[in-house]
C-alpha cells in the first residue's frame, strides 16, 4: 500500500513538471505578448532572444511558424497559437507546448502576425541555434550559410556546442573553421582570439582576411596626450605622414577644442549684415573688392565684438602644436592587433607569391595555346618560306568541323575524340589543294604568294559566313572539363587550359617524333637545311612540300578545336591569332619547333606581364608587345634558336 501511494505521488509530480514544462513557452510568449503583437523590428529583440535562450524543443517549431505568418493571437486571452486554414473563414489553432488542437476559430477572433522581412532576417539569425544541431543534414548546412552572411557573438556558443556531436566529417570541419573565424571577431577572451589567429594564419581564405580585416581598423584622435588605455596604431605629427596643419585644426573644432576658421562666404555674410551708412566698421563698402579690404574690415567688427576672430596661420599652427594626434585601433586589445597584423603581413607575402604562381599558369596556358596555333605555321614556314595569311583560316576551319561533328555526334566526349582526327583531315586536304593549286606555282615569290593566300584568307572567312551564318556558334567542351582545378583560393586554372596543354605537350612529342623517326621528317629536315642538296640525293622537293604544307595545315585543324572549346566559334576566328602565330616562328627562330616552343612561351609570358602592369588596357598591352618584339627582331633577327646549315640553301 505504501508503494502504490509513492508510485502515485511520483505520477503526480512527473505529470507536473510536464505540465509546467510545456507551459514554459506560452510563459515566455506572455511576458512579451506586446511587443510580439506590436511586430516592430526596434523592439522584438528582447522577444525573438528570449524565446532563442529557452532552449525548449518547442522553441524552433514555434519561431520557423512565426516566421511562414502561421502565428496567431486569440484575441480574448492573447495567447499564441500556430494556425491552418479551416473551413470556411475558420483556422484550426495548435498548442506551440503541447502539440494538441485547441480548435476551430473564426478570423475574427483571431490576429495574425506577420512578421515583415527585418523580423524575418532576426528570427532567421535565432533558428540557427537550432538547426546546428538539427538532424536533418541541409537545415545544418543553411545555419552555417546564415553565419557566415551576418556573423554574431550570440551564435559563438551554441556554434561551439554543435561542433562535438556533428556525425558528418565535411560540415565538421566547417564548423570548426567557422568557430575559429567567430573566435577571432567575438570571443571576450583575447588569450583565445590570439590563439585563434595563429591556428589561422597559415590559410588564404578570403574568409580569414575578411576576419582579420576589421581588427586593424583605426580612427583618428586628438588629446592633449597619449592616453594609456588607447591601443594606439600611430602617432601623426601635423604637416607630414598625410595629416596636413589644416586638417589636423579642423579635428581640433570637432572636437569643440579650438574655434571654428571663418571661410570666405562668411566673410562675405557678416560685412553684408553690418553694413551701417554705407560703411563697415571703417570701409566704405565701395572699396570692399579685394581680399585684403575685406579682411580689414572684418577685423574691425571682430575687434568690436560682432563677429568672431579671424584664425590664421599662426594661430592654427599655435592650437595644433597644444595637441597630440594620433590614429587608434577600434579593437582595444594590443595583443589581438599585432598578432591579426603579423598574420596579415604572412597572408600579404603568400598571397603574392600565389598570384605570381597564378599569372604563371596563365602565361603557360597561353604559351600552349600560342603554340598550337603556331605549330603548322612554324611548319610551313620553315621547310617552305611560304608566309601563308590563310593559316588562321585553317584554325577556323578545324573549330567549325569540331561544331558540325557535335551536331551528328550530342555525346560531348565522343564528338571531340571524333572531331580531333576529322579536323586533321579535313585541313589536312584543304592545305594539300590549296599547295597543289596556288602555293607550287608561287615559291620563290614571297609577295605574290603573301597577296594570293590573303585573298584566299577573305574568301575561305567569307565562305564561312555563307554556310554558318555571322552567329557564334557553341563547341562544348566534354562535361569532365568543366571547371577549375583550384590550388587555393587564389591559384587556379580551367582543365579545359590543362588540356589544351597537354594536348600541346602531345603535338610536340609527336612532331618531333615525326621529325626525328620518319623518313617523311628526314626529308623534311634535308629540305629545310639545303632542297637543291636534298633534291639531288632523290628526294623530291614538291611532294615534301606538299605533304609538309598539309601537315601543317591539319595541325592548325587541330588547334582549331582546342581553341573553340573556349573562344567563341566565328568565321573572324583565325583572325585572332595569326598574328601572334607569325610572331611565335619568328621570335623562335623558323623552321625549328623547339624555337616555336621558345616564341610560344616568350610572347606568353611576356603578354600577360604586360596585361598584369596594364591591366585596364588590353589594347595598349598587345602594342606594346608588338614594340619589344620588334626591338628585339632588331638584335635576333634568326630568332632565338636559328637554324645555322638554312644559309647554305638560300
Amino acid at each position: 500500500m505504501f508503494r502504490l501511494l509513492l508510485a502515485s505521488l511520483a505520477l503526480v509530480g512527473t505529470c507536473l513538471t510536464a505540465s509546467a514544462q510545456e507551459a514554459a513557452l506560452q510563459t515566455i510568449l506572455q511576458e512579451h505578448r506586446a511587443t510580439i503583437a506590436e511586430s516592430s523590428r526596434k523592439t522584438i529583440g528582447p522577444a525573438i532572444d528570449a524565446i532563442a535562450a529557452s532552449g525548449l524543443p518547442q522553441a524552433q517549431r514555434m519561431l520557423e511558424t512565426w516566421a511562414a505568418k502561421d502565428m496567431w493571437m486569440r484575441k480574448s486571452d492573447g495567447l499564441f497559437f500556430a494556425g491552418r486554414k479551416g473551413e470556411g473563414r475558420t483556422y484550426v489553432l495548435t498548442d506551440f507546448d503541447t502539440g494538441a488542437t485547441v480548435g476551430s476559430f473564426a478570423s475574427s477572433e483571431l490576429a495574425q502576425l506577420k512578421p515583415n522581412s527585418g523580423i524575418r532576417a532576426m528570427i532567421g539569425t535565432a533558428l540557427v541555434r537550432f538547426q546546428l544541431s538539427d538532424p536533418d543534414r541541409g537545415k545544418r548546412l543553411s545555419a552555417l550559410d546564415s553565419i557566415q552572411r551576418a556573423p554574431e557573438a550570440a551564435l559563438l556558443p551554441p556554434l561551439r556546442a554543435s561542433i562535438e556531436a556533428e556525425p558528418d566529417a565535411e560540415i565538421k570541419m566547417r564548423k570548426q573553421r567557422l568557430e575559429r573565424l567567430l573566435t577571432i571577431g567575438y570571443d571576450t577572451d583575447p588569450r583565445a582570439r590570439v590563439q585563434a589567429i595563429d591556428d589561422m594564419s597559415a590559410g588564404l581564405g578570403l574568409d580569414l582576411r575578411a576576419a582579420l580585416n576589421p581588427l586593424l581598423v583605426t580612427s583618428r584622435h586628438v588629446a592633449p596626450a597619449l592616453p594609456d588605455e588607447a591601443n594606439i596604431a600611430a602617432v601623426l605629427e601635423p604637416g607630414r605622414e598625410g595629416l596636413s596643419v589644416v586638417d589636423a585644426y579642423d579635428l581640433l573644432v570637432a572636437r569643440d577644442l579650438a574655434p571654428p576658421r571663418v571661410s570666405r562666404d562668411d566673410i562675405r555674410n557678416a560685412l553684408a549684415a553690418h553694413i551701417v551708412g554705407g560703411r563697415v566698421g571703417d570701409v566704405p563698402v565701395a572699396q570692399l573688392d579685394t581680399d585684403a579690404a575685406r579682411a580689414q574690415a572684418y577685423a574691425a567688427l571682430a575687434r568690436a565684438g560682432a563677429v568672431p576672430a579671424l584664425v590664421t596661420q599662426a594661430d592654427m599652427a599655435a592650437a595644433v602644436a597644444g595637441h597630440v594626434f594620433f590614429d587608434a585601433y577600434v579593437e582595444p586589445s594590443r595583443a589581438v592587433t599585432e598578432a591579426a597584423q603579423q598574420a596579415l603581413d604572412r597572408i600579404d607575402l603568400k598571397v603574392g607569391m600565389n598570384q605570381t604562381l597564378d599569372l604563371a599558369l596563365d602565361a603557360v596556358s597561353l604559351a600552349s595555346i600560342y603554340f598550337l596555333a603556331a605549330i603548322g605555321l612554324a611548319i610551313t614556314f620553315g621547310v617552305m618560306g611560304v608566309i601563308n595569311m590563310a593559316h588562321g583560316e585553317f584554325i577556323m576551319m578545324g573549330a567549325y568541323t569540331g561544331y558540325v561533328v557535335q551536331q551528328v555526334i550530342p555525346d560531348h566526349t565522343l564528338s571531340i575524340i571524333v572531331a580531333i582526327p576529322m579536323a586533321f583531315a579535313v585541313t589536312f586536304a584543304a592545305g594539300v589543294a590549296m599547295e597543289r593549286l596556288v602555293i607550287r606555282w608561287l615559291y620563290a615569290r614571297p609577295l605574290e604568294t603573301l597577296l594570293a593566300t590573303f585573298g584566299i584568307s577573305i574568301a575561305l572567312q567569307q565562305l564561312a559566313k555563307n554556310i554558318f551564318g555571322t552567329q557564334a556558334r557553341p563547341l562544348t567542351a566534354p562535361g569532365w572539363l568543366d571547371g577549375a582545378w583550384v590550388l587555393n583560393d587564389v591559384v587556379s586554372i580551367s582543365y579545359i587550359r590543362i588540356a589544351i596543354f597537354a594536348l600541346a605537350l602531345i603535338f610536340l612529342a609527336l612532331f618531333l617524333y615525326i621529325a626525328k623517326r620518319t623518313r617523311l621528317g628526314l626529308e623534311m629536315r634535308a629540305v629545310t637545311q639545303n632542297p637543291r642538296m636534298a633534291g639531288s640525293m632523290g628526294i623530291n622537293p614538291g611532294r615534301v612540300n606538299m605533304l609538309t604544307f598539309g601537315l601543317g595545315s591539319g595541325i592548325a585543324g587541330i588547334a582549331g578545336v582546342a581553341i573553340g572549346l573556349f573562344a567563341k566559334v566565328t568565321s573572324d576566328l583565325g583572325s585572332d591569332y595569326i598574328v601572334q602565330s607569325f610572331m611565335t616562328v619568328v621570335v623562335g627562330g623558323v623552321g625549328n619547333i623547339w624555337g616555336a616552343l621558345a616564341g610560344a612561351g616568350m610572347i606568353g609570358f611576356l603578354q600577360k606581364g604586360i596585361e598584369w602592369m596594364n591591366p585596364s588596357n588590353t589594347l595598349a598591352a598587345q602594342t606594346y608587345m608588338i614594340v619589344f618584339i620588334i626591338i628585339f627582331i632588331q638584335f635576333r633577327p634568326r630568332g632565338i634558336i636559328a637554324l645555322k646549315g638554312r644559309a647554305a640553301g638560300d
